[in-house]
C-alpha cells in the first residue's frame, strides 16, 4: 500500500517524480537520423524520420513527401557521397513535445555549414521532424561529432495553451516585421534572448550579444517579414515560426526564408534561434 501511495503522489505532484523534459531523446534520434541517412542515403532517411506533413526548403518551402517521391531513387552503381551532420545544440518544451536541433553539415569530411531542424513527438511517442533548413555558415571552428550537446535552459513562462502562445507571438512577430522594415538591426535586439543563436549565410553562427548585431549586420539594412507557418507546444512556452523575406541590396530586389524559435520567459517572448536562408540566386559568393 505505501508503495502505491508513492506512486499517485507522484502523480499529483504533477510528475516531478519523472522529472524534467531535456532535450536528449531529441538528440539521440538525430542521431540516428543522421547515421541512417549515412547507411542508405538521403531519400530513404528524411522521409522515414519526418512527419507527414514535414516542411523543407528546396529553396522553397515544399512538402518532403511529396517533393522526395518525385525523385528517383539513387543509382546504387554510382560513386557514393555522404551527407553527414551531427547536434551540438538542442532545446525542448516543458511539455516535452516540441524541440530542436542545430550543429554543422557537410558533405563526406567537407565541412559545409549549419543545418537546423524542428522535431515534434508524435501520437506513438517517437519523434518526427516538421521543418528542415540549414545555411552555408561556417562552420570551421565548430566541434566534432562526439562532443557533448548544449542545452537551452527549460521555460521561465507559459502561455495559457499553443493557441494563446502562438497568437502572442503573432503580435511579437507583426512588431518585429514593421520595426526591420525600417531598421533589421534594432528591431532584432529588442526581441533576442541574451543566449539565443543566429544563423547567417557566410559567417559562423552568432552565439553571444557580442557576436548578434555584427551577425545581423551581414544580413540587408531592412527586411520585410511574410508568415507561412509554425507551430507551438502543449505548454505555451516554446514557438517556432517560418515565412519569406524580402529586401533590397545593390539595387536589387532579394527574397529568402526564415525560420525561428520564440521561448517565453519571465521578460516576455524572445527569440533564441533565428535562421535566414537567402534563396540561391541571392545566396552570397
Amino acid at each position: 500500500m505505501r508503495n502505491l501511495g508513492l506512486t499517485a503522489l507522484c502523480f499529483v505532484l504533477l510528475g516531478a517524480c519523472a522529472g524534467k523534459p531535456t532535450p536528449a531523446d531529441i538528440v539521440d534520434t538525430e542521431r540516428a537520423f543522421a547515421a541512417d541517412g549515412y547507411e542508405r542515403g538521403v531519400k530513404a532517411s528524411f522521409l522515414k524520420y519526418s512527419a507527414d506533413d514535414a516542411v523543407m526548403l528546396q529553396p522553397g518551402p515544399v512538402n518532403v513527401h511529396e517533393a522526395f517521391l518525385k525523385t528517383p531513387d539513387p543509382d546504387p552503381n554510382a560513386p557514393h557521397r555522404h551527407l553527414v551532420w551531427w547536434p551540438l545544440w538542442a532545446g525542448v518544451a516543458r511539455s516535452g513535445d516540441l524541440g530542436f536541433t542545430t550543429g554543422p553539415y557537410g558533405i563526406d569530411d567537407n565541412r559545409i555549414g549549419h543545418y537546423f531542424t524542428v522535431w515534434k513527438k508524435q501520437a506513438d511517442g517517437s519523434w518526427k521532424w516538421v521543418f528542415d533548413s540549414g545555411v552555408d555558415a561556417d562552420p570551421s571552428s565548430e566541434a566534432g561529432p562526439d562532443a557533448k550537446v548544449d542545452y537551452l535552459p527549460l521555460a521561465t513562462a507559459r502561455a495559457a495553451s499553443p493557441d494563446s502562445a502562438s497568437m502572442e507571438v503573432r503580435n511579437a512577430e507583426d512588431e518585429l516585421a514593421a520595426a526591420a522594415s525600417d531598421d533589421l538591426v534594432s528591431a532584432y535586439i529588442r526581441y533576442l534572448a541574451t543566449d539565443a543563436h543566429i544563423h547567417t549565410e557566410g559567417p559562423p553562427p552568432a552565439k553571444s550579444q557580442g557576436e548578434y548585431e555584427s551577425a545581423l549586420k551581414a544580413r540587408a539594412a531592412a527586411m520585410t517579414f511574410s508568415p507561412l507557418g509554425g507551430g507551438a507546444s502543449k505548454a505555451g512556452d516554446l514557438v517556432w515560426t517560418y515565412g519569406e523575406a524580402r529586401w533590397n541590396a545593390d539595387g536589387a530586389d532579394r527574397q529568402g526564408y526564415y525560420v525561428r524559435v520564440w521561448q517565453n520567459r519571465r521578460d516576455g517572448w524572445r527569440i533564441v534561434f533565428d535562421e535566414l536562408k537567402p534563396s540561391p540566386s541571392d545566396a552570397k559568393d
